[in-house]
């Protein structure tokens, strides 16, 4: 672990982001501002899935508010003191107001093709569309949203600020200060096949990170994940959070946008809700985030209603965050 990056106050930050597809191992390591890396993989699950679920084609999409609610009263939101970080985790402004959701908006997408070039026209898509929706909402809350920088490396490795990284089996995607990458070869596209739904959870997964920073939530994780020790109870208990909550925003941003005119369809929503139960902690045989069982239950608990408070994880039992 290279050394945390001093910024007046050492607030280590550090994205930790798994998304497994349904074989294989993918590793997904997040970085974000004046923090040390995490390294946040996990194994997929053998070919089938643990358990076949599918929601009725009435389920699933969201009924969110036309536009995103944030609290008037609330001291983040003072025009007068600008957009910034709200270094907070349960008692998080984003999170207080049961009736804000993600904009339900059409998401149009190329069509996947397993190739360098087919992966990139997805991904910078997706990219689009998950800046459009989490970019008014955060704003709304008066955080200085700006959108990650995309990059597709080809080689065996990559130079980032969080250090040089091997593309493998291990490597889907990695995210270091407001920095996503997306090697096309870690995607193991041979075995995973033509999956889009599968790709754009991994990727919104990884772009839930990038929310958290936005927000102000990595940071005060990390504070105290490095207080408490990366490696002891307490530590690994607060990368669950952080961890499960990923996951949900991911499932708010296919909730949102599923049978919305655009081209992310039913098909790729329920193979997306299908394949959350192959990832987890049982699978990598780790502890930093979350049972396959929970990993599932958080991302389903975002894509059901799209309600922002549903992903308060650091409100959350001990026993929901296992």
């Amino acid at each position: 672990m290279p050394p945390r990056k001093p910024t007046g106050l050492i607030v280590g930050l550090c994205l930790g982001a798994a998304a497994v597809l349904v074989l294989g191992v993918v590793a997904i390591v997040s970085l974000n501002r004046g923090s040390g890396p995490s390294n946040a993989g996990y194994q997929a699950a053998p070919p089938s899935p643990t358990s076949a679920y599918e929601l009725p084609p009435t389920s699933g999409s969201s009924t969110a508010s036309s536009t995103p609610t944030s609290p008037s009263d609330s001291p983040s939101t003072s025009a007068s003191a600008g957009p910034h970080k709200v270094l907070k985790l349960a008692d998080h402004p984003i999170l207080q107001d049961r009736n804000a959701g993600l904009q339900n908006l059409a998401c149009n997408l190329p069509p996947w093709t397993s190739t360098q070039g087919g992966a990139e026209a997805f991904f910078t898509a997706a990219s689009k569309c998950l800046d459009a929706a989490w970019g008014p909402f955060l704003e709304s809350y008066n955080l200085p949203f700006t959108p990650p920088a995309l990059h597709f490396p080809t080689g065996p490795s990559f130079d980032t600020e969080c250090g040089t990284i091997q593309v493998g089996i291990a490597t889907a995607a990695y995210y270091c200060e407001n920095n996503l990458y997306v090697p096309f070869k870690g995607l193991q596209t041979d075995q995973y096949g033509n999956n889009p739904g599968v790709y754009l959870a991994l990727f919104a997964h990884e772009y839930g990170h990038h929310v958290q920073e936005v927000a102000g939530i990595m940071d005060a994780a990390w504070q105290k994940i490095y207080a408490a020790g990366q490696n002891s109870p307490e530590g690994l208990d607060m990368s669950r959070r952080k961890e499960l909550q990923a996951q949900c925003f991911s499932g708010m941003f296919l909730g949102a946008h599923v049978d919305r005119g655009g081209t992310v369809t039913r098909d790729m929503y329920n193979k997306a809700w299908n394949d959350q139960e192959t990832r987890g902690d049982n699978t990598s045989r780790s502890h930093d985030h979350g049972t396959n069982a929970h990993y599932a239950q958080w991302w389903r608990a975002g894509a059901k209603d799209n309600r922002i408070a549903d992903c308060n994880t650091f409100a959350a039992s001990a026993s929901d965050v296992s």
